[in-house]
């Protein structure tokens, strides 16, 4: 009797295919950089997609120097304010924190996370201890704690800011911890990070789906011809072996769907923007609203329904890519909610 062989359905390397703790990206590696420090990401949110049309710019690309349309996705990114300095060193067990040091600039916003010490931190002396860290070589990585002002962003209606660390890459340490100092308590915009055309990697936790069954979550075939007489079509034929006697964790299952953390790799930055005129569509963007604070712009589409938070940071395996920014020709602002004008 004939037999079908194929490969398994569905991926291993996402398992366990849980929600995700926090609607934040975490990020467990970074980009080595060159001599000049800088912070190694930003934080964005998802407002719509759009399209343009630009003068292709790859090399050797069957429609080089030709018009071409390029699906984008907006992303509107205001300032973050640099709140403290940590620095690590390595454990057996991993990096431990041995000091760090808070701003004692407070703002409105960062108060309802975080509640401050009566008389203030003692910045000026975690500092000197951090320094003295630095010169005895105990060391291996310096990070800044940053939180999204988001009271100016239309579309997220949130008064309570994200609190989250991003890494200082490049040159020696002694040079970073001078740069993370020169930017405690100060505000960074995502021009202060990145450059037009540069290759980054985007995080994002996906839409829910929720509970589905194995043929949506899995991708696996659905049950044949008298098989499907049975009035069970999208079910797997069997859970395994007699032996051993239970079911092993490979077996393609029913559970939750989406709401995973999920990283792509080089999206090109096609533009920055400051005025939100210039990218929002007439009648403002479905289910978001209007930009109104700076934005870039990201070739393809990118993990995550719209709102919801994007965690950027420069690409940690880049391609060969055109450095500088590309021309754009048109830019469309046309209505994303049906009305064509």
């Amino acid at each position: 009797m004939g037999h079908a062989h194929a490969p398994r359905r569905g991926s291993l390397g996402f398992s366990p295919r849980v929600r995700a703790r926090s609607q934040k990206p975490k990020y467990r590696s970074w980009a080595e950089l060159g001599d000049q420090p800088r912070i190694q990401g930003f934080v964005g949110f998802k407002a719509g997609m759009s399209h343009i049309i630009m003068i292709d710019d790859r090399p050797k690309s069957n429609t080089e120097g030709m018009e071409i349309s390029v699906p984008v996705t907006i992303v509107e990114t205001p300032v973050m304010k640099v709140a403290g300095i940590r620095v690590y060193n390595d454990s057996p067990y991993g990096k431990k924190v041995i000091a760090e040091a808070w701003t004692n600039d407070f703002n409105k916003q960062l108060s309802k996370l975080i509640k401050a010490p009566k008389n203030g931190y003692k910045t000026e002396d975690e500092l000197a201890k951090m320094e003295e860290f630095i010169k005895s070589g105990v060391v291996a990585d310096l990070r800044v704690m940053v939180f999204t002002e988001t009271d100016g962003v239309t579309g997220i209606p949130k008064k309570v800011p994200e609190l989250m660390e991003n890494r200082i890459g490049g040159g020696d340490m002694a040079k970073r911890f001078e740069f993370a100092k020169s930017l405690l308590g100060k505000q960074v915009g995502i021009k202060d990070v990145f450059a037009p055309g540069e290759l980054v990697d985007v995080s994002a936790i996906t839409k829910g789906k929720g509970t589905k069954g194995p043929v949506t979550r899995w991708g696996v075939a659905m049950q044949k011809r008298k098989h499907a007489r049975t009035g069970k079509k999208r079910h797997i034929g069997n859970l395994g072996p007699w032996n051993p006697h239970r079911v092993r964790w490979q077996v393609p299952q029913l559970g939750q769907t989406g709401f995973h953390q999920r990283t792509e790799y080089n999206k090109r930055i096609i533009k920055f923007g400051d005025i939100g005129q210039d990218i929002t569509p007439a009648g403002g963007f479905s289910n978001y609203g209007v930009v109104r604070n700076e934005y870039i712009l990201l070739k393809g589409s990118i993990p995550g329904p719209v709102k919801r938070m994007i965690r950027i940071r420069p690409a940690v395996r880049p391609k060969d890519s055109p450095k500088q920014a590309p021309e754009i020709l048109y830019t469309s602002k046309l209505s994303k909610q049906g009305c064509r004008r």
